[in-house]
């Protein structure tokens, strides 16, 4: 095994350099986050819809969710015991700029931010001590970051994040750069060992230390080894933690982890325009056949068209992280087959932190 060594972000430190990626709508809430967080890892919790089970969501969908991601901050923060909690929100998130002061207010150690490129974030966080980590998939995206946070912002990223197109629920890749990677996984390899270089030689000039973490098909302690050859500092790890007792998903969805093979796992384009990486199930089948008509528009994301969209990604989260699973998407990183059976988040990290 390589040998590991802790994941520092600014003055905060991850004894295991394993970051839990965030999962929406409501499968990495404070359960998860929390319990990673505890055991030596960094847990995060994705924004998206974080209100759907508040009494007011249907009529005031960002009220409730700012008022649930400071209760999921403050429940995570509890069950972390000194540990990192960040929070995960997407750039293509309506209110976006809103959703990031929330969370800062509520005590965020740590703003993870892709699904677009997060160009204001340093602003939204001045003179706070949250730190700020891009998401980003290949070298322009990390040379275009951190030219415009420096040049704007006069600002270095605390932690960069290299999603690969193993990753699940909205990639940053078109459908032809996805297939191109299937076909040839080496070549994602080295533009990962690219962008670490490109990081490299940024930290000489800047006199600055930015540590990259690998993300997208990191499974299992041997998928963490490999990224640490590659150069990496940390990975961050989805999947793996869905099929675990902590996490807030229910278990009619984990157990379509459990069901799911190789072949079930493909690309389906969302509703808005990305592609994304799900299960195979009733509901896409259904999605095939036709329009779905929205009945009610949630202020979810941006470019989103209650009149024209192909159906309504927030209704078809909610439906499966609430175990409705046949009328749900389930969006899943490549490596959903893999899970086999239940684990407590405790016996993963031991093996990360081995």
């Amino acid at each position: 095994m390589t040998k590991r060594k802790p994941l520092s972000i600014g003055n905060l430190t991850a004894k295991i350099p394993v970051i839990q990626g965030g999962m929406g709508v409501g499968i990495s809430l404070s359960g998860l986050a929390g319990a990673v967080a505890s055991c030596g890892g960094v847990g995060i919790i994705s924004s998206a819809q974080i209100g759907w089970r508040e009494p007011d969501f249907f009529k005031n969908p960002f009220e409730a969710n700012f008022r649930a991601l400071a209760s999921e901050i403050r429940k995570a923060k509890e069950k972390a015991h000194g540990g990192i909690i960040g929070v995960n929100i997407m750039v293509a998130t309506r209110r976006y700029a809103d959703y990031v002061r929330e969370a800062v207010k509520a005590g965020a150690d740590l703003i993870i931010s892709g699904a677009g490129l997060p160009t204001e974030l340093p602003e939204l966080v001045k003179g706070t001590g949250t730190k700020i980590a891009p998401i980003i998939s290949n070298l322009k995206g990390a040379k275009v970051i951190l030219k415009y946070w420096e040049r704007k912002h006069s600002r270095i990223p605390d932690l960069l994040v290299v999603e690969g197109p193993k990753a699940g629920g909205h990639l940053g890749f078109s459908r032809e750069e996805l297939d191109h990677y299937a076909a040839d996984p080496g070549d994602y390899e080295r533009e990962l060992k690219e962008i670490i270089a490109f990081v490299r030689e940024y930290e000489k000039k800047k006199d600055c230390r930015i540590p990259v973490v690998a993300a997208g098909g990191i499974f299992d302690r041997s998928d963490m080894d490999h990224a640490l050859e590659l150069g990496a500092d940390g990975v961050q790890v989805a999947t793996r933690f869905v099929t675990t007792y902590e996490c807030d998903a229910s278990e009619a969805y984990k157990q379509a982890y459990l069901n799911a093979k190789k072949e079930d796992i493909r690309i389906v384009k969302s509703p808005v325009g990305m592609p994304g990486r799900a299960i195979e199930n009733a509901f896409l089948e259904r999605a095939a056949e036709g329009r779905i008509p929205v009945e009610h528009c949630y202020q979810c994301i941006n470019g989103c068209t209650s009149s024209t969209t192909p159906y309504c990604i927030t209704s078809a989260l909610v439906n499966a992280v609430e175990g409705r699973v046949d009328e749900g998407l389930l969006f899943c990183g490549e490596n959903a087959w893999r899970c086999s059976k239940m684990e407590h988040v405790s016996d993963i990290m031991r093996e990360f932190g081995e």
